[in-house]
């Protein structure tokens, strides 16, 4: 790793960091029978509900295909309903959703907060989302170099 630029470094970090942090939340979740994709589905169909799929798909990080399978898991689990709406199946949480996330959404956001709450000064984390923030955003228009 002698040749890697700071830059090569932080993206390592970063994806360390994500990959942990997710192996922890997955099994942080479990107590609500839950894992980090099925958690984000829920919580997104909470926020924009009813959506369909493909709106659903564009908001978190499952593929199509992974969507598809997921969402019929979560309705036989009784979580969502699929109701048909003319061409399109609009997708909204039952009252059992409802109910896990009320229980789940604070103790898995003092969860994820606390890898940085244990570890930075506030000022540090307001730095921290703040540079986060500018790199997300610069990704956000990232081109792919020509070849």
């Amino acid at each position: 790793m002698r040749n890697n630029t700071i830059g090569s470094l932080i993206w390592l970090r970063l994806m360390r960091f994500t990959n942990q942090s997710n192996q922890l939340s997955n099994d942080f979740l479990k107590r609500f029978e839950l894992t980090t994709a099925q958690f984000d589905v829920l919580v997104q169909i909470q926020i924009y509900q009813p959506l369909t799929q493909s709106e659903l798909a564009d908001k978190v990080t499952v593929t199509q295909g992974g969507i598809s399978r997921m969402l019929a898991r979560l309705e036989k689990e009784g979580y969502i309903v699929r109701k048909q709406d003319w061409k399109t199946k609009m997708i909204s949480l039952t009252d059992k959703a409802e109910a896990v996330l009320e229980e789940a959404m604070p103790a898995q956001l003092a969860f994820q907060s606390s890898f940085f709450e244990d570890v930075l000064t506030k000022e540090e984390e307001k730095t921290l989302y703040t540079l986060m923030t500018r790199v997300h955003k610069h990704s956000q228009k990232k081109e792919l170099p020509p070849e």
